[in-house]
């Protein structure tokens, strides 16, 4: 069966967090809006810098502060090849950390679909206040089943 929007950008993204290179975690995020893919990213080191497949992690308390996450990167490439992503949809296969959501908050990211829970009800705040939709994959495929039954 044809998947829809949703189930295939967020495939895209998993596919997108095989390319992370921090083994903490593989994550990855598609920016989206008008059903075009604007610019994708995962979890590894900044340019010009060691992967953590490289050389380790670097852990500040349970973080890798080595690695930039997913979401960041993808916003970093819109950034640097001129890709406007005001009015878009994020889709991440894990849900933003509060660094994150003020990230996708600040670029004009108006939906956030994600797979993975990662509770963190300050980011979950902040983007309430900012109007910012937070939708976990799992309640869109239920409701998904519910209309094909």
């Amino acid at each position: 069966m044809r998947p829809g929007w949703d189930e295939y950008f967020m495939e895209v993204a998993r596919t997108v967090a095989t390319r992370a290179t921090c083994p903490r975690a593989s994550v990855g995020a598609v920016l989206v809006r008008d059903h075009r893919i604007l610019t994708t990213g995962y979890n590894g080191a900044p340019r010009h810098v060691a992967h953590c497949t490289e050389v380790g992690c670097e852990l500040r308390g349970d973080h890798c502060v080595r690695a930039t996450h997913a979401e960041a990167n993808a916003v970093v490439q819109a950034a640097l090849h001129g890709v406007g992503v005001a009015g878009a949809t994020a889709y991440c296969t894990h849900q933003p950390c509060v660094h994150c959501a003020k990230l996708l908050i600040s670029a004009g990211i108006e939906r956030i679909v994600y797979a993975e829970p990662y509770v963190d009800p300050f980011a979950q705040q902040l983007l309430a206040e900012a109007g910012v939709a937070l939708v976990h994959f799992a309640t869109l495929e239920r409701a998904s089943a519910g209309s094909h039954a």
